[in-house]
């Protein structure tokens, strides 16, 4: 089948783009390779790029709720060590946890979930 395009970014709506790159820069090591008053992007390996766009007015997703749209996951080695690190980056960890011992959800400082997991796909 012929394809339409390549994944080249995904994009998080935030009201502050730069401190949101700075949270998600710590965490997975990219670099930041753009940046605007109204968008910040960074990349690392590969070619996908993970990018933030101001929304003066956003509200975030709220967890567990179903209409949250769409989570970023991230493989790690240690559950525990990840946790302390990206609650010392300044996420938060929700109450609510189905994932037991193969995942964990947070959320980044703007609100959106994300999951840890030891999980290598």
């Amino acid at each position: 089948m012929e394809t339409v395009g390549t994944l080249a970014a995904i994009s998080l709506d935030c009201r502050d783009p730069k401190a949101l790159a700075e949270f998600y820069g710590k965490l997975t090591g990219w670099k930041e390779i753009f940046s605007s008053e109204n968008n910040t992007y960074l990349m690392g390996d590969s070619s996908v790029r993970l990018g933030f766009q101001r929304v003066a007015d956003h509200t975030p997703p709220s967890w567990p709720d179903a209409g949250k749209q769409f989570h970023l996951d991230f493989s790690v080695p240690d559950l525990d060590a990840a946790e302390q690190r990206v609650l010392e980056l300044g996420a938060t960890k929700p109450e609510f946890q189905p994932g037991g011992d193969k995942w964990r959800v947070y959320q980044d400082p703007a609100g959106h979930p994300f999951c840890l997991t030891t999980y290598a796909g």
